[in-house]
């Protein structure tokens, strides 16, 4: 299986890249720069993309090069930026400059529309499409959050999902938004989990977890695959 995980360089996205595969399988990393150190499994074969979302039509040609030969079966697209004082009292929508809402669109809805545009075609030649999206809770009905570009990205994301999976239903394309609530992005994979689940006193949730939850979408038949799934902190009182 050929893996391919944007936003990689650090955080879940990192942890993706060294928590998913199989022996053989190839894991593609796409970010700005590769990281210094990762802990992959050494059978799995990890490749690396240096592209800039921030510029999505320029990195999205860049990273089609990088895989139309090859092939690809799934396509995690992990990134997204939010408002400056998000998830902070401080947080005021009317203080949001215009360039810092146009750069969350860019980079959390026009970068993941063009990208998926450019790498369906890919895709779909393999036996078992897939697409994972990393969504947020903040992208769900009456999430209690007041975070407008941020939110608004992420609803965003579920309309893109529902829409290619109708689009693209004939080929067997499995799409799934993963509805996260807040994440303990410290404590890296390596941390053991007992260890990362304590941070945040039940109001995160260890990367460790989101690893798993995505192992077990991509270990299914084609013959079935996830829609949603919604992932909140145990402790996190809006669900």
């Amino acid at each position: 299986m050929k893996t391919m995980v944007v936003g990689a360089s650090k955080g879940l996205g990192k942890a993706l890249i060294e928590g998913l595969g199989e022996p053989g399988d190839t894991l593609i990393g796409v970010s700005r720069s590769r990281p210094e150190q990762l802990d992959h499994n050494p059978d799995v074969q990890v490749q690396w993309v240096e592209a800039n979302l921030a510029e999505p039509a320029k990195a999205a040609q860049v990273i089609e090069a990088a895989v139309a030969q090859g092939g690809l079966d799934t396509l995690i697209y992990n990134l997204g930026i939010w408002e400056e004082f998000a998830f902070d009292p401080a947080y005021n929508f009317l203080g949001d400059s215009d360039e810092q809402l146009e750069a969350i669109v860019t980079c959390n809805i026009t970068s993941t529309l063009l990208l998926i545009k450019r790498l369906l075609p890919v895709l779909l030649k393999s036996a078992n499409p897939r697409i994972i999206l990393t969504g947020s809770t903040s992208g769900l009905p009456q999430s209690g959050r007041p975070e407008v570009a941020f939110g608004a990205s992420k609803f965003a994301l579920r309309g893109i999902a529902d829409a290619l999976r109708e689009g693209y239903r004939q080929q067997r394309l499995g799409v799934t938004c993963l509805n996260l609530g807040y994440l303990n992005t410290q404590d890296p994979l390596s941390t053991p989990l007992a260890v990362a689940a304590q941070r945040g006193e039940g109001q995160s949730i260890p990367v460790h977890d989101v690893v798993l939850v995505v192992r077990m979408t991509l270990s299914l038949s084609s013959a079935s695959f996830v829609k949603d799934i919604t992932l909140p902190a145990i402790l996190d009182e809006r669900f």
